[in-house]
């Protein structure tokens, strides 16, 4: 069983967000999905702790720490954000200032 739960993910989200069409298991899904993939293609996690080292696992805690946000394309991509676009997840890697 995938810790934290699809609840616990749709709780925190919905926290960050007014916009109740990305607080869905589907963007959950496809957000976590798009991030492990940058994982897989050697992207550094954005936790420090992590107890396991699965690309998925990662990428759901990312997104229970708030580490990445998702919103929708209509708006400006700030570093550290996922967005959505057309039922697709894209995270914008945080830069060195």
């Amino acid at each position: 069983m995938l810790r934290p739960s699809y609840t616990d993910l749709l709780e925190v989200i919905n926290e960050e967000t007014d916009d109740i069409t990305l607080g869905s298991r589907y963007t959950i899904v496809i957000a976590a999905a798009k991030r492990a993939r940058q994982l897989v293609d050697h992207a550094e996690p954005l936790v420090s702790k992590i107890k396991v080292d699965k690309p998925v696992s990662i990428a759901v805690n990312e997104l229970y720490e708030g580490r990445i946000k998702v919103r929708q394309a209509k708006e400006v991509i700030y570093e550290g954000e996922m967005i959505l676009r057309d039922d697709t997840a894209e995270f914008m890697e945080p830069t060195e200032d």
